[in-house]
């Protein structure tokens, strides 16, 4: 019980690309890159053995963003045609490619850090897929038309890659949806279809991430405009626990979101944020005790998981899995505690 693990992203070795930044460029030149990208995944999941996990991720190394990462590979994408668009309601700008034909892959996107992840590690395994409302949410489309027709597109490439990731030996498949935090009403009306349709037919465990963005700045000043209690949780949370979907990431650590409404969750497994991604304060072992202390008020411990807010790609590398043993050690205290 309490198994620890991330909700996705790490920061990637200095010797790989630019750090603490998002869209940070290779450093890397072809034909290396490619070694060097699955050089990193290795190192990460080692890492985060070394940090005390029980379940383990790529860490999205070899991806330069979690949803262009995966577009990289698509057909229907014109990546030379650039748009500079509102994401996330408008939160920040992107530059950001094109849809201009129908959306198929073109084979497999993330075998390769999967099978490098899978080969090196003994422990379950966990790889992450952008989720389709977010994906829509972060590229231009000139040939779909609506929002929630190119969301089952992707649906479907993302079903097709998931199956596969599934046969390599992952153990749980993680869609990441932090659209679902800014268009609730759309969650209902086609965000959860869509996302049913992507984990269409997977037997092995399937989560959806929801949280409220990297700790970037256009993040940090969004959260002040939020007020004393962050409720967006609570429209979308009935429609997960409504759905097929075993497990949901959330945000706790330093957030005013209302703890309580993890009970809308009722019956699912519940990944409780207790790391901080928007700060370099390393939590305390105790510090991260109590957020989970916090949350077993509402979920048994057989059902919640110890994790980190969102990614922490952005982060600096040294604070990042300084926290990650934090989670570790926080999460055993109170294993002890139930134990005992």
């Amino acid at each position: 019980m309490l198994k620890t693990t991330i909700a996705g992203s790490l920061p990637k070795p200095r010797w790989l690309a630019e750090p603490e930044r998002l869209w940070a460029p290779w450093k890397v030149p072809e034909p290396e890159l490619a070694q060097a990208k699955l050089d990193a995944t290795i190192l990460a999941v080692k890492l985060q053995e070394d940090a005390g996990l029980d379940i383990v991720g790529d860490g999205e190394q070899a991806r330069v963003h979690f949803v262009h990462g995966f577009l990289a590979n698509l057909d229907g994408i014109d990546f030379d045609k650039k748009t500079v668009m509102g994401i996330r309601n408008d939160r920040y700008k992107a530059e950001v490619p094109t849809v201009v034909g129908e959306i198929r892959r073109k084979g497999p996107v993330h075998a390769r850090e999967a099978q490098a992840a899978r080969a090196h590690t003994t422990r379950p395994l966990k790889f992450t897929l952008p989720g389709p409302m977010t994906i829509v949410d972060t590229i231009a489309d000139e040939h779909y038309g609506r929002r929630e027709d190119l969301a089952h597109a992707f649906a479907r490439v993302l079903n097709e890659e998931a199956r596969e990731l599934e046969a390599l030996g992952v153990d749980v498949v993680q869609f990441d949806e932090p659209a679902w935090n800014v268009y609730m009403p759309q969650v209902a009306e086609w965000g959860m279809a869509a996302l049913e349709e992507a984990k269409r037919g997977l037997t092995c465990t399937t989560a959806v991430h929801i949280c409220y963005g990297y700790g970037i700045k256009a993040n940090v000043d969004w959260k002040g405009t939020l007020g004393d209690q962050w409720r967006h949780y609570e429209e979308t949370f009935p429609v997960i626990a409504r759905s097929s979907i075993d497990q949901v990431s959330l945000e706790a650590r330093n957030s005013r979101v209302p703890i309580e409404l993890i009970r809308l969750l009722e019956g699912k497994d519940v990944l409780v944020g207790a790391i901080d991604v928007a700060s370099n304060q390393v939590e305390t072992p105790q510090e991260v005790a109590a957020t989970i202390r916090e949350a077993l008020r509402y979920v048994a411990p057989e059902k919640l998981f110890p994790c980190t807010n969102c990614g922490m790609a952005p982060m600096n590398g040294d604070i990042a899995y300084a926290k990650l043993a934090a989670l570790a050690k926080g999460a055993a205290l109170v294993r002890a505690e139930l134990a005992g």
